[in-house]
């Protein structure tokens, strides 16, 4: 697939084996930004002993407002192997990490499949997190399924204009809601461990209030909590596009 890379919405067709960078800025080596304890999630992400987040270089959103542009833009980041990958994912849990945090994984996504099947042979046992713009395809998320445990996606817009303008992505609605759909439909309802409050299974979405734009704010939240089906047994929904998940606007880009 990566000689001939579909993998995002952006559909670019970059050999990426032989070399070509795709709108994602990155070929498929694997460049790793940071990979760290990380307290500044949500609360029942990071917890208290932080999250195991791994910050892959390369984007293929390019938002305007990106506030790891270097990253994004693949100016940052150190080139590494699948092998290495897996033990960077044991040596976070032998750190005492929460869970794996996959940062924006879309265009690594065969070689993260490759890495966790390693590392799950030598013992990683953690809760998996996918965290991602939400511009995702969801026939990638679907290879996914039974690696990742709580799907974390913004949801950035529900305007084609907004889309168009601030990420040159006038499809993201239409890939975010079908990708948002199928997430739902392999975690199911969200699962808390009701000892420690560290969330085991789920979605939670995220969303960034654009200054002048409410009304898309109000769409989106409306259209997350319509898609929320809540489980009498369990008193708790499956989606949680709450104030918590809600990240502060940001100045005008």
């Amino acid at each position: 697939m990566l000689t001939d890379c579909v993998l995002c919405p952006r559909n670019c067709h970059a050999d990426r084996i032989n070399g070509r960078r795709g709108r994602c800025h990155e070929t498929a080596e694997i460049v790793v930004a940071r990979a760290a304890l990380h307290m500044w999630e949500e609360p029942c992400i990071s917890g208290d002993a932080g999250s195991g987040a791994v910050f892959f270089s390369g984007c293929p959103m390019g938002c305007v407002f990106c506030q790891n542009h270097n990253i994004a833009e693949a100016k940052a980041g150190k080139i590494i192997t699948v092998e290495r990958l897996s033990e960077i994912f044991l040596e976070l849990q032998e750190k005492g990490a929460a869970n794996i945090n996959l940062v924006t994984p879309t265009h690594y996504v065969l070689q993260i499949i490759e890495a966790l099947d390693l590392a799950r042979k030598e013992g990683l046992s953690l809760p998996i997190v996918y965290n991602t713009s939400g511009y995702e395809k969801p026939e990638t998320i679907r290879m996914l399924d039974g690696y990742v445990d709580v799907y974390l996606p913004d949801f950035k817009y529900m305007e084609s204009e907004l889309a168009a303008a601030y990420s040159g992505a006038p499809d993201y609605p239409k890939y975010a809601k079908a990708a948002l759909k199928e997430m739902l439909h392999q975690t199911g309802n969200i699962q808390i461990d009701k000892d420690t409050g560290m969330i085991q299974k789920g979605v939670i979405v995220r969303h960034l209030v654009l200054p002048g734009h409410v009304k898309n704010s109000k769409a989106v939240i409306k259209y997350a909590r319509n898609l929320s089906r809540p489980d009498p047994d369990q008193h708790h929904e499956s989606i949680h596009p709450n104030a918590a998940s809600v990240r502060r606007s940001i100045t005008q880009p």
